[in-house]
């Protein structure tokens, strides 16, 4: 993710004007944020293993009664216990870029857990040239079938920074947590909605050239996973059915407030902050503009499809640091991003019917 304020004047009046060109939208991962520094040093190899397999200490993992999840009956069904088990599982893996061993044997169990919940499973593994060299990502998508034509597609990206020892509780266990639980929550149901809903788990959103512990976020060198499944939606003709693009990304740590991307599609906007106050989140959700972000929504808003980023970015001061672990996780936040969720995609199924 890379903020779009920190981008050169010319690409923020394109942003501002509502175009997106290229293949980033305005993404989270700013390259002179300082947020974003770090003293270690990523590794370049073009087999993109972390120089170190040994991941940060979860830390104090124990949810306070602050950070615990309502049960699932009060959130639409989601439960936001399990988001927080599977975000643990995911980062227990340790730092997770592309190519790495830890990233093969994170694919192998979102795709095993997709299908112990019934889900229909596609991958779609591909080859990236990125600027450390060629490297093989896999895209994961999860299928639930509707009784029309139209799908809803949700997108998470579950690879992390190429930082040695990072492990990236919220950026990006937490959304691929949630998408996980969301996974089980509709491949389990017994109804067919009207619209099939699409849940893409996305390699190699972060930019693979890393120096002094910065990513060095380009167009060219970012957002992989959504480009492919973008392109190749387009080219099988998938993507004239999407009616809806949602994106989470950075959605389970404590305290959590969201601000709009105005990059984002603006009735999208509306129909997520609407749906959030309704159910009573006005303190999550809150007003305002979180100044832009690149994100992996960008492939398809470049293609005109309604897509919307949910982050809390830039509001993480742990954001591409080591400190980016599991402590700094709360069940609470995940339950309540997950419950808007939910209720949007059903509004999206009536909207659409």
């Amino acid at each position: 993710m890379k903020r779009s304020g920190r981008m050169r004047a010319a690409w923020w009046l394109v942003c501002a004007a509502g175009i997106v060109f290229g293949v980033a939208a305005c993404s989270h991962g700013s390259a002179d944020s300082g947020a974003g520094s770090s003293a270690a040093n990523a590794s370049a190899g073009a087999s993109g293993a972390s120089t170190s397999s040994t991941a940060a200490p979860a830390a104090a993992t124990a949810q306070s009664a602050a950070d615990a999840a309502p049960p699932a009956s009060e959130t639409g069904g989601f439960d936001g216990a399990a988001a927080y088990d599977f975000t643990e599982k995911l980062v227990s893996f340790g730092p997770r870029p592309p190519a790495s061993d830890a990233i093969h044997k994170t694919q192998d169990y979102i795709v095993a857990e997709l299908k112990s919940f019934g889900c229909e499973v596609d991958t779609d593994d591909f080859h990236a040239s990125t600027p450390i060299g060629d490297l093989a990502m896999k895209n994961i998508i999860a299928k639930v079938p509707g009784t029309g034509p139209g799908i809803i597609l949700l997108l998470t990206h579950y690879d992390t920074l190429r930082l040695d020892n990072f492990v990236g509780a919220d950026d990006a266990g937490s959304s691929s947590g949630l998408m996980l639980e969301m996974a089980k929550l509709l491949c389990g149901s017994k109804e067919r909605e009207p619209n099939s809903v699409w849940i893409a788990f996305l390699d190699g959103e972060e930019a693979q050239l890393v120096q002094d512990g910065v990513a060095q976020w380009t167009a060219d060198d970012s957002v992989f996973g959504s480009r492919e499944l973008a392109a190749r939606m387009d080219l099988s003709d998938d993507l004239k059915r999407v009616r809806a693009v949602l994106l989470a990304d950075m959605v389970g740590a404590k305290n959590i407030t969201i601000k709009q991307d105005p990059g984002s599609t603006g009735w999208l906007n509306a129909l997520v902050w609407k749906t959030a106050d309704r159910l009573g989140y006005k303190s999550v959700f809150v007003s305002g503009s979180n100044g832009g972000v690149q994100d992996d929504h960008g492939p398809f808003l470049s293609r005109h499809v309604p897509a919307i980023d949910i982050t809390a970015f830039p509001n993480y001061p742990y954001w591409h640091t080591t400190q980016d672990t599991m402590d700094k996780i709360s069940a609470r936040s995940l339950a309540i991003v997950g419950h808007v969720f939910v209720e949007t995609v059903r509004e999206l199924q009536e909207k659409f019917r």
